[in-house]
């Protein structure tokens, strides 16, 4: 079996001596057996910590829970720093965290309900792993926008009850946030944890709408509406 792995934009080959093996495990018999300068990120090999997001064919996966196929081409998450091969500096999306304020601004002290829990449960199962950000289509475009990962995040926050000002958080996503994604939903289809990021930023504009901000695009949209 042979893949095909983009080496600082050189497409190189390997043999992979073995088949029904995930590409974490294809990527380490690479390195030990025949190129051990090939680099690449790995930790919890569990599909639990998130460092080891590549992506396979164009789609964003976890090399440590993607089974390989013959000619794979594996490559590096897009819109990161490539530090060598398929290793990545993830600072820059860990910065829109700060840019969306994306943590409890004030507590209020109530216990919050068994339901009121469950609504953003499954928000904080996020790993890190920026696959959300690699496949997000308007960072192609916006490098300045903020992604569905910080969004997703401050929606965890704004629709957690002990919050008592979440407004802050919503002003703070205005800019090259909420209105800027074109909820095509390819950062839910990547998400190894099942998050929705489309739902949660959808959620989030109608937040947006309760404190009197809308879609600033259709201030300057043409519907073609002219007279008869």
């Amino acid at each position: 079996m042979k893949i095909k792995i983009n080496r600082q934009n050189e497409i190189v080959e390997y043999n992979v001596p073995f088949r029904s093996t995930t590409l974490l495990s294809a990527l380490y018999e690479i390195k030990s057996r025949e190129d051990n300068t090939l680099t690449f990120s790995s930790n919890c090999r569990s599909g639990i910590c998130g460092a080891c997001a590549v992506r396979v064919n164009g789609k964003e996966v976890l090399a440590c829970s993607h089974t390989i196929n013959d000619g794979d081409l594996v490559e590096p998450l897009k819109y990161h720093e490539v530090k060598r091969d398929l290793k990545v500096n993830k600072k820059k999306v860990r910065e829109t965290l700060q840019t969306s304020t994306a943590w409890l601004q004030e507590t209020k002290e109530i216990a919050p309900t068994p339901q009121q829990v469950k609504l953003t449960e499954k928000q904080s199962d996020c790993i890190l792993c920026s696959s959300c950000y690699s496949a997000c289509p308007v960072l192609e475009v916006n490098p300045s926008f903020i992604g569905p990962f910080a969004l997703t995040r401050a929606y965890r926050y704004t629709a957690y009850s002990k919050e008592g000002n979440l407004k802050s958080t919503i002003d703070n996503i205005q800019l090259n946030g909420v209105w800027d994604c074109t909820l095509c939903g390819e950062c839910t289809g990547v998400c190894p944890q099942g998050i929705d990021p489309k739902m949660d930023i959808t959620m989030l504009r109608g937040t947006s709408a309760q404190f009197g901000y809308s879609d600033p695009n259709f201030q300057v949209m043409d519907f073609g509406f002219g007279g008869f």
